[in-house]
């Protein structure tokens, strides 16, 4: 069951070191009405009211457990939630239905209601195992040009098997299409997928290979096959096979599910043309040209399109029940194609995933930033509004005590002043620190001594917020599930689980790194979604009599400075005997000397206040793929230091699926 949330809530903008630009500039869009699938919940989106000098959104995702929506009045207030914050922290949401809610498959089918369901099942799919397919190592070693000849044919082998298979395929659909459009739609699609088998089998027979004999399917190829033409036959789901159906409906529902089998590999190798296409500009004489020509072209994209409109189509006479498992055939052809491409051959070096790159013997180290890095909202917002909170609770459980009430909206504007100051001086910090002409390389010293000026603004900051008393009064149970609803990146929760489950065997150490005024709120994010283990939290504490803050701080961790000294020092206690490879994963300002120590920095998110300071200093900002590309060229020609701190280069992704695919490889291989 869907419920929709019809009402909107304000919280104050901006909250202390949160930082400014962290999001694009541009208008900030009311944001109303969540969607939820559990019957039981419901996903509030909470916006922080931009002010005016910053034109900032921030966005707060709690799943909190609510009563029925007519017991909700519609208020611009969040004063209105506090009877809801006692029930929320009462009833724990279990991890499994956290991840099914904010999964990239669920969200975006919720978040597109209504139009073309091929749209919806490609950007459930873009987001993960699109970028799993790019970063595979055959591809990123086609892209720059290094794939060996040797491994090429054998991709093309495994692909004219795969063709063979695709086509008998569209010969199945057609025979189930009831109208007669689409049975010409799947004619002609089919003939494209005949000319490209004949340009396979061209070039092999140039290399004198005969793939049926010389080269048998693979595991990954064989079992992509099978799911094709097991789809196409109707053994769906304890389906009774497409022999045994007898009314034409039952038949154009197989020939749907087929076509839902089928597109994803269209979209993506249409994808993958225009994204290696770019490498085609940097070398003219790139020796896999015509491949990349072939899926970059607009014959193709047009076939993609035409695929996409047939499903389109099909599906509209399709069940609530059938549309779901429609979309399951497709994430499953969506993966299969991701093991395919992980399944080719290499017999050479490859830049990812980096735990195949790094000597076994080398100590991986990962180190991340919690804020806006791993979460969607800054912590310290969270953490003012439990306190605010948890003393409008207690004016309420004293019935007409006035100087409760009253103390609880003081709370309240001491907190938007303590924001609005912290917006404008920041802002003015960060204009004292930029040299006055933009450096042409990384100049280090420079950077480091203009985030000491930032870095006793946050100092200065903190202490304010201390001394207002603001955070004093907060039950640690309140703060732990308050983290335990806390959601997490899209991406990020699976690459922490894939780290826990297999850091031991890949001599791999995490850290997390944050300015996070509360480490326990950081430690109940992680546990609730499984990711604690083995995970070294290195933060900020309140300072607690009994189970309540003091409103005291324990300050570890709150400015650029403290945190790359943290770095430095944990990057220290390695055995100076012992080589290591770190990589650091930031967002923000105060990310940036980490992220330019480590051996590789990537950037999430699009903080336009970290781009401008890097710049100005001379750091340069890469997409991550072309990066590696670039570097996986140098790999090839056997250049030393791929990898190098300092280097004055950061890499940009646009999700945390980048961050897993580049650093441990995808979930499907």
């Amino acid at each position: 069951m869907q419920i929709r949330v019809g009402f909107f809530f304000f919280l104050p903008t901006i909250s202390p070191r949160a930082g400014v630009g962290q999001q694009p500039e541009g208008e900030t869009a009311l944001v109303a009405g969540g969607r939820a699938q559990h019957p039981h919940s419901t996903c509030l989106l909470l916006q922080f009211q931009s002010a005016a000098r910053t034109r900032r959104m921030r966005l707060l995702c709690l799943r909190l457990p609510l009563p029925p929506l007519r017991s909700y009045p519609t208020t611009k207030s969040f004063f209105s939630l506090s009877s809801c914050w006692s029930r929320a922290t009462s009833t724990r949401t279990s991890p499994t239905n956290h991840h099914k809610q904010m999964s990239p498959s669920s969200s975006s089918a919720a978040a597109v209601a209504e139009g073309s369901a091929a749209r919806r099942f490609w950007i459930a799919a873009s987001s993960r195992e699109a970028a799993f397919a790019t970063y595979t190592p055959f591809l990123l070693s086609l892209a720059a040009g290094s794939l060996r000849l040797d491994s090429f044919r054998h991709y093309l082998a495994q692909d004219t098997h795969f063709l063979h298979a695709f086509a008998r395929a569209y010969e199945m659909a057609e025979e189930c299409a009831d109208d007669d459009d689409d049975k010409a739609t799947i004619t002609a699609l089919r003939k494209a997928i005949l000319r490209e088998l004949n340009l396979h089998s061209s070039v092999l027979q140039e290399w004198g290979v005969d793939p049926t004999k010389e080269i048998p399917p693979n595991p990954a190829t064989t079992k992509y096959t099978d799911f094709l033409l097991a789809t196409a036959a109707g053994k769906v789901d304890g389906g009774k096979g497409s022999d045994k159906m007898v009314t034409p409906f039952e038949k154009t529902k197989i020939a749907a599910y087929t076509v839902g089998a089928m597109t994803p590999c269209m979209r993506l190798y249409a994808y993958l043309g225009k994204e290696l296409g770019i490498f085609l500009k940097q070398d003219e004489n790139h020796p896999y040209k015509k491949w990349i020509d072939t899926y970059a072209a607009t014959d193709f994209e047009s076939n993609a399109l035409q695929i996409e409109e047939l499903l389109d189509k099909l599906s509209v006479s399709l069940t609530g029940e059938e549309l779901e498992i429609l979309g399951k055939l497709y994430q499953q052809a969506m993966r299969l194609e991701v093991a395919f491409f992980s399944a080719q051959l290499l017999d050479e070096p490859v830049i990812a995933p980096l735990t195949r790159y790094r000597d076994p013997k080398d100590k991986l180290m990962i180190f991340s930033d919690f804020d806006l890095t791993c979460t969607v909202v800054d912590s310290s917002a969270i953490l003012a509004e439990i306190a605010i909170l948890s003393h409008q609770k207690a004016s309420q459980s004293g019935s007409d005590n006035l100087p409760d009430r009253t103390k609880s909206a003081d709370l309240r504007n001491s907190w938007n002043m303590l924001s609005n100051q912290y917006t404008e001086e920041h802002e003015q910090c960060i204009e004292r620190l930029l040299p006055p002409e933009e450096a042409k390389s990384l100049d280090y010293d420079q950077l480091y001594k203009g985030l000491e000026v930032l870095s006793e603004f946050e100092r200065q900051a903190n202490s304010r917020v201390i001394d207002s008393g603001v955070l004093r009064g907060m039950n640690i149970d309140d703060i732990r599930k308050a983290g335990e609803r806390l959601i997490l990146q899209d991406g990020c929760r699976n690459i922490f689980q894939k780290i826990g489950e297999t850091r031991e065997n890949l001599n791999l150490d995490i850290h997390i790194l944050s300015y996070c005024w509360c480490a326990e709120l950081i430690r109940s994010a992680f546990l609730s979604v499984g990711c604690l283990d083995g995970l070294n939290i290195h933060s900020n504490e309140f300072a607690f009599e009994g189970s309540v803050s003091t409103g005291q701080i324990n300050r570890k961790i709150e400015s650029p400075l403290d945190k790359v000294e943290k770095f430095k020092s944990i990057k220290s206690e390695l055995d100076s005997t012992a080589s290591s490879l770190s990589v650091y994963i930031g967002d923000s300002v105060g990310d940036l000397l980490c992220l330019l120590e480590a051996d590789i920095g990537i950037v999430v998110g699009s903080s336009t206040t970290l781009r401008r300071v890097g710049k100005q200093f001379g750091v340069s900002f890469v997409p991550l793929l072309p990066g590696l590309v670039e570097k996986q060229r140098r790999l090839g020609k056997q250049e030393s230091s791929v990898f190098k701190a300092r280097s004055g280069v950061l890499h940009t992704v646009s999700s945390w699926s980048e961050v897993q695919a580049f650093i441990l490889g995808n979930d499907f291989s």
